[in-house]
């Protein structure tokens, strides 16, 4: 049963358009997903896959971006993931200046099978930091010629999930200027597999955009009922609408498969709160989606 389960679950990666935040190197890793995972069963190619996942590292390490003053490259290694993939703290940015500061923190990702998923992502994680810092750089110097202003970035990764089958990555930014606010991004991996795990390619079809979304308003409403310094921007009933009401995630909503294979759902600080709420998360209970799921390979 698990064998079939899987092969559905495959079929409907191919199938599923990919977050528009990943690049086109991200959706032919996928297509080759398939391919990569037959080759660790052979230990002679194991062996050739190690070796290729090096140098690709190596490479993007030797091209990386010129060293400047403001700027710090580090490369430790972070005990966070299983006994094959590792999480690297890749490089650091950091500037300190009065009234101008940032930590911009790259992560990587060393020991999957599916070396140019690997790659792909690493890539990506890269790109984004440097477009950070590079934006940073230039307005803060735009700053300091009308000799006015306080500019601060943190940027980072946390580990969220780390089991025998699923990784997945949070990377957060949090900007200050006057005041703060943070965004998250995830990315979920089935290690295993060597294939990325896109939200749509959870569910037989789209109507877990509306289950999901009518789970949180119910989640909203009753934490709303339990702590009145609890906020929400939700519509109840008895009152008028609110123009910001939550009304439905995105088909391709941020989210992370948890250690206890729940599927959680993420808004950025701002997008369904006031900002003292920060980042929200929801625990979607699996027996609101079990029906809608293609399989409980990841969801339990």
């Amino acid at each position: 049963m698990e064998d079939k389960n899987l092969q559905l679950l495959k079929e409907r990666y191919l199938k599923t358009p990919i977050p528009e935040e990943l690049d086109s190197m991200v959706n032919k890793a996928l297509e080759e997903g398939r391919r990569y995972t037959m080759k660790r069963r052979n230990i002679f190619k194991r062996t050739g896959v190690v070796a290729a996942s090096i140098a690709i590292f190596a490479a993007v390490l030797a091209v990386g971006i010129n060293s400047s003053p403001t700027f710090a490259s580090t490369l430790t290694k972070v005990p966070v993931v299983g006994n094959i993939a590792k999480v690297l703290n890749f490089r650091e940015y950091i500037v300190n200046e009065d009234g101008f500061n940032a930590d911009i923190k790259v992560p990587a990702v060393e020991g999957l099978e599916n070396t140019e998923l690997e790659s792909s992502l690493n890539e990506k994680y890269l790109a984004e930091n440097k477009k950070l810092y590079e934006e940073f750089m230039a307005e803060m110097e735009k700053m300091k010629q009308e000799g006015v202003g306080h500019l601060g970035v943190d940027s980072g990764y946390v580990v969220k999930t780390d089991t025998d089958r699923i990784l997945s990555i949070g990377r957060y930014v949090v900007n200050t200027a006057g005041s703060s606010s943070t965004i998250f991004k995830y990315d979920t991996i089935d290690k295993q597999e060597g294939i990325l795990i896109t939200l749509p390619s959870l569910f037989k079809g789209s109507s877990y955009v509306e289950i999901i979304s009518e789970n949180i308003k119910q989640q909203m409403l009753e934490q709303m009922k339990a702590d009145e310094s609890i906020i929400y921007w939700v519509d109840m009933e008895g009152e008028e609408d609110t123009a910001k009401a939550f009304e439905k995630i995105s088909p391709a909503q941020n989210f992370y498969i948890n250690e206890e294979g729940k599927l959680v759902i993420s808004f950025d600080e701002y997008e369904v709160a006031p900002g003292y709420m920060g980042v929200q998360e929801f625990i979607i209970p699996t027996e609101v989606i079990s029906d809608i799921l293609v399989s409980n390979m990841y969801i339990k």
